[in-house]
C-alpha cells in the first residue's frame, strides 16, 4: 500500500530561498521513493509531502532522510511546543483520490487523416401556405 511522510518546517526569515533551492538540487536518490513536493504554507513555513511504495521504504530511507536534513538545519527554527526544528509525520495510505484521465485530444495531423464524415444539411423551413383568394 502506498505511503506517505509529511514533515513541516519554519525557515528563518532571509534564508528561504537558500532553503527552497537547497531542496531543488537534492538528490533525493531514496528506494521506493515515487516523487514529492515542498509546498509553501505560510509566511516562513514549509512542509514536504512524499510518496512511496511502502511504509518500510519511508524506514529504510530516514537516515538518508536525516542526513538531507543535515545540510538545512541551519536555515530553520525551533517550531516551539517541543517539537523541535522538524514535525515529522508518516504512514501508510488508508485511501486515495487519483484523478481519472480525460482521452488525450486529437493531434492536428490524426484530424487531416480521420475521414470526414458529410455535413449535415441544414433542414429546409418549410414554406408557408397562402390561401387561396376568392
Amino acid at each position: 500500500m502506498t505511503a506517505y511522510n509529511v514533515v513541516r518546517f519554519r525557515v528563518k526569515r532571509g534564508r528561504e530561498q537558500e532553503f527552497i533551492e537547497g531542496h531543488r538540487k537534492s538528490d533525493a536518490d531514496f528506494s521506493g521513493w515515487r516523487n514529492g513536493a515542498l509546498v509553501k504554507t505560510g509566511d516562513q513555513t514549509y512542509c514536504f509531502v512524499g510518496e512511496w511504495n511502502r511504509f518500510d521504504d519511508i524506514v529504510s530511507a530516514r537516515p538518508k532522510m536525516i542526513g538531507m536534513l543535515d545540510r538545512f538545519r541551519d536555515m530553520l527554527e525551533d517550531l516551539g511546543g517541543g517539537l523541535g526544528i522538524t514535525d515529522p509525520i508518516s504512514g501508510e495510505a488508508v485511501v486515495e483520490f487519483r484523478k481519472t484521465a480525460k482521452p488525450a485530444a486529437r493531434t492536428a495531423k490524426a484530424k487531416k487523416a480521420a475521414p470526414k464524415r458529410a455535413a449535415k444539411k441544414p433542414a429546409k423551413k418549410a414554406k408557408a401556405r397562402r390561401g387561396r383568394r376568392r
